[in-house]
Formats: structure tokens, sequence, C-alpha cells
């Protein structure tokens, strides 16, 4: 029992940085209908500015203060770059097919990639390693061991979802969100600037790819400019396990993703860890296209 509620832990642990993940895309599906495959770059790029933020500008490391303003300036700085990739690549296309906008994001997340491997403007290719932002300790509780950075991820996950629902559900700007992705012609007519919403969108879940940028880096102190793919396509595995569109199905699908690849990697099967997770997307495909929360629509063409 100590041992699987030990693995329990582990897991939630590693799901909720995938819910963060997720919840970027689920947005950004919600309101414009379509898969922003440059989102998993952008948490690559957070956890680079967190590393900046050691090294360049010298925060304090192993301690909450430095690490809490580390993970700030990675939330502020990636909300900014969602808001840039949004107006310069998707908002031109925004009258084009899916299909276009679909090969752009594509675009995006390459050129990103390219461009951070370059030695002389990027970070280069050689994986670098992440500094410790938080107090390295261990907490034995019974036979339990949590880390710190573990507490770190699971509290900063709680208060930023605790922020993300009082922003949609409470809020004017969660409103016009909610109406947008309803009926985005309808919005416009009752006054809603719908540039600004979802330029705010973008925001809103760049911000939380790069907190779990920092936070992933924690966990795994070894970052590269490749390193957002794999993670990334796990966290819309579990956007699209939850329910695509659907906020609290994306932090669901992130849990469960965690919580299955964590089982699996102490199991025979720990090298089919990274497969299993689309395994259960094409399961998911096939049984419940609509997924855990989500609902299926009729669309009328």
């Amino acid at each position: 029992m100590t041992e699987f509620l030990q693995q329990v832990l582990n897991g939630v642990s590693l799901g909720a940085i995938y819910a963060l993940i997720a919840l970027g895309y689920t947005m950004v599906y919600g309101v414009l209908r379509f898969i922003n495959f440059a989102h998993s770059d952008v948490f690559m790029l957070g956890a680079f500015v967190g590393w900046a933020a050691v090294e360049r500008l010298h925060l304090p490391t192993r301690s909450f203060g430095g690490g809490l303003a580390a993970l700030a300036l990675a939330m502020a700085v990636c909300a900014i770059l969602g808001v840039v990739i949004e107006k310069l690549a998707y908002k031109p296309l925004r009258n084009r097919s899916t299909l276009t906008v679909l090969i752009t994001a594509i675009g995006v997340s390459l050129l990103i990639q390219n461009v951070s491997q370059n030695p002389t403007i990027g970070f280069g290719p050689n994986p670098r390693a992440f500094p410790e932002l938080f107090p390295a300790r261990q907490i034995h509780l019974g036979g339990l061991t949590v880390s710190t950075n573990q507490i770190v991820v699971l509290a900063v996950t709680v208060v930023l979802l605790a922020v993300l629902y009082w922003i949609v559900h409470r809020t004017k700007t969660g409103t016009a969100m909610r109406a947008l992705s309803f009926n985005a012609t309808a919005a416009s007519l009752v006054g809603i600037n719908n540039d600004r919403i979802i330029s705010f969108t973008f925001a809103l879940g760049s911000a939380l790819a790069g907190a779990g940028g920092v936070l992933y880096a924690t966990n795994y102190p070894s970052i590269d400019p490749l390193m957002g793919t794999l993670p990334g396509l796990k966290a819309f595995v579990a956007a699209v396990l939850g329910g695509i569109g659907n906020l609290p199905g994306a932090a669901l699908g992130g849990l469960l993703i965690g919580l299955v690849e964590t089982f699996v990697s102490g199991t025979r099967l720990s090298t089919f860890r990274d497969a299993i997770a689309f395994a259960i997307l094409i399961a998911i495909l096939l049984f419940r296209p609509a997924g855990l929360l989500g609902k299926l629509k009729v669309e009328k063409v």
C-alpha cells in the first residue's frame, strides 16, 4: 500500500504539469477550434526563461522567493510570446481553412525549435543543467517520501487552477471567453472585442505553459530546445482524453495521463511508458471521441 500511495503521489505531481500544458491547448481550441502545436515550444521557452533568470539575472537559487520570481518571470515572458505568435502567425489566417492554420502552427513550432537550437541567436543544441530553484528537502510521512519540488508543483498548480477558474467564471473577460467559444458572431454582435479576447486567451494559455516548463524542469533538471515535444504531445493527449475544449476535462486528463505513465514505469512495461499515452489517444478516439467530460456536438455543413 505504501508503494502504491508513493506512485500515486508521483503520478499526481507529473499529471499536474501535463494539466497546465493541456489547459493551453484546450483554451485555444475552445475559442478558435484549432490545435496550437507551437504551444509545446512555449513550454520549452518557459523552462529556458527560468534558467536565464538564474544564470543571467542572478536570482537566488534554493530559495522559495527566487524560485517563485523565476516562475512569475517565465509566465510573463511566455504570455507576451503567446500574444506575439497569435498576432503575427494566426490572426492573418483567421478566415482561412483549419488546415491552413494547422500547417502554420506546425511551421511556428519548427521555427521556434530551430531558432532556439542556433548557438548565435538561441540557446544552442546542447542540454543545459537546470538550477535548483527551490530548497531540496525530503519530507517523510510514514512510509511516503515527498520532495519540496513535488509540494511546490502541486501547490502552484492548485493556485493557478483556482485563478483560472475565477477568471473564466467570475470575470467579464471570462464571460466573454465563454461567449466567444460558443458563438463568435453573436459575441461580436453584443459588443465583445473578439480580437482582444483571443489575444487574452493565448496569453493565459501560454502563461500556464511557461509555468509548466519551469515546474517540469525542477523535477527533470536537464533542458534543451527539443524538450517540449514529448510532454507537449502527452498534454495534447490529456486534452483529448478529458474532452478538448473542456477546462475541467483537460485537468482531469493531465492527472490521468500522469498516473498511468507513473504506474507503467514501475512495471515490466516501463519501456512503453511513452507509447501508452498514444495508445490511450487511439482508444479514446475510437470509443469516446468527445473525451471523458466532453459532449458530441452536431455541426451543420
